[in-house]
C-alpha cells in the first residue's frame, strides 16, 4: 500500500508554533505524504513576514508546499484551497499550533483502507502549553455507526476536532469541503459527512495533541462565547429528532462550554453564571461529567503516547 496522503495546515498568526506542527507531520512513520501550508496572514503584516522566514527551513523539501493567500480568508476557505491543491488519495488537516503523534497517518490510513471508509476520526489529547494533559476527548460511547446514531452523538458530543479526521479525497470533495460559516466549521463538516451517508469509522486512540493557550485563536474569548450561542441555536433545528434527555444534555453541554470559555477569557461572572446553569439543567449530568473527566485524565496521563 502506497497511497499518498495530503496534510493541510492553514496558518494565521502562529509562526512560533508552525515549525513544531510541520515537523510532526514530516516525522511520521508513513512517508508518502505532501504537506500543504497555507498562509492566511495579511500579506503586508508582520505575521506574514515572520511566517515566510520560518518556512525557509523547508525551501528544499519537496514534500512541503507553501501557499500564500492574497488576503485573509479565514479557516474554511483556506482549508478549501488546500483541498483543491491536494494531490493525495487521502486528505487530513492539522492546526498550526497542534501536532500529530508519529503513527497517526500510518494507523489511520491502514484502518481506512482495510474497511473502505470514506472518513475516520480518532481521540485527541488536549494539553496546556507546559505539555500537561488537561483533557482527553474520546468517543467510545458510540455503539452503532448508522446514520441516525452518528447524527445524535454528533449533536450531543461533537465528533471533532478537524485534526483527528482523515477523508478519502473524493469523499470530501463530494460533500463540498468546509462551509464558510461563522460558527462551527468542523462541526458542520462532520454533520455534512453524516447526512451525506459517508461510511464513517472511529479509532479509539489519540493520535493528535491539541494545545490550549491564551494567544489569539479563532475559538477563544468573547468570539467563542458568541459562536457557542449561535451553534446551540443551530442545533435546535434538530430537536424534533431527539428525546427529552438528549435535548437536556445538549443544553447542559452548551452551558458547560460557555463556563469554560468565559473562564479562559477572564470573564469570571459569565463563567460562574453558566456553571450554575449547568447544575440547574442537570445535577446528574454535572456530577457524571466531572467523574468521567477525572477518570479520563487519571487513565491517560499514564499512557505513553510518543
Amino acid at each position: 500500500m502506497n497511497y499518498k496522503v495530503s496534510i493541510i495546515i492553514p496558518t494565521y498568526k502562529r509562526s512560533d508554533y508552525l515549525i513544531r506542527a510541520i515537523d510532526s507531520v514530516i516525522n511520521q512513520t508513513y512517508s508518502n505524504i505532501e504537506v500543504i501550508v497555507i498562509d492566511d496572514n495579511d500579506p503586508y503584516s508582520e505575521f506574514r513576514k515572520a511566517t515566510e522566514i520560518k518556512m525557509q527551513k523547508y525551501f528544499n523539501n519537496k514534500k512541503v508546499k507553501y501557499l500564500k493567500n492574497e488576503k485573509n480568508l479565514g479557516g474554511a476557505l483556506t482549508r478549501n484551497i488546500g483541498i483543491r491543491e491536494a494531490t493525495g488519495d487521502y486528505i487530513t488537516f492539522l492546526d498550526d499550533d497542534d501536532i500529530y503523534l508519529p503513527k497517526k497517518i500510518n494507523t489511520q490510513l491502514n484502518y481506512m483502507f482495510e474497511n473502505d471508509y470514506d472518513l475516520t476520526f480518532t481521540d485527541v489529547r488536549i494539553h496546556d502549553m507546559e505539555d500537561r494533559l488537561i483533557d482527553y476527548r474520546e468517543h467510545n460511547y458510540i455503539k452503532n455507526f448508522n446514520q441516525e446514531e452518528l447524527l445524535i452523538n454528533h449533536l450531543m458530543h461533537h465528533l471533532t476536532p478537524t485534526g483527528t479526521y482523515m477523508f478519502k479525497q473524493e469523499s470530501i470533495i463530494k460533500i463540498g469541503g468546509f462551509d464558510n460559516v461563522s460558527v462551527g466549521q468542523e462541526f458542520i463538516l462532520m454533520l455534512k459527512a453524516i447526512e451525506s451517508g459517508l461510511k464513517i469509522g472511529y479509532i479509539p486512540v489519540a493520535h493528535v495533541i491539541q494545545y490550549v493557550h491564551n494567544g489569539e485563536r479563532i475559538s477563544t474569548g468573547q468570539n467563542k462565547l458568541d459562536k457557542e450561542i449561535e451553534l446551540y441555536n443551530f442545533k435546535k433545528r434538530y430537536f424534533d429528532r431527539l428525546t427529552y434527555e438528549q435535548k437536556r444534555y445538549i443544553k447542559f453541554r452548551h452551558h458547560a462550554v460557555m463556563a469554560v470559555a468565559a473562564k479562559r477569557s477572564g470573564n469570571i461572572m459569565t463563567s460562574v453564571y453558566n456553571l450554575l446553569l449547568t447544575l440547574c439543567v442537570s445535577p446528574k449530568f454535572s456530577l457524571k461529567e466531572l467523574f468521567l473527566h477525572i477518570n479520563k485524565i487519571r487513565k491517560n496521563r499514564k499512557v505513553k503516547y510518543n
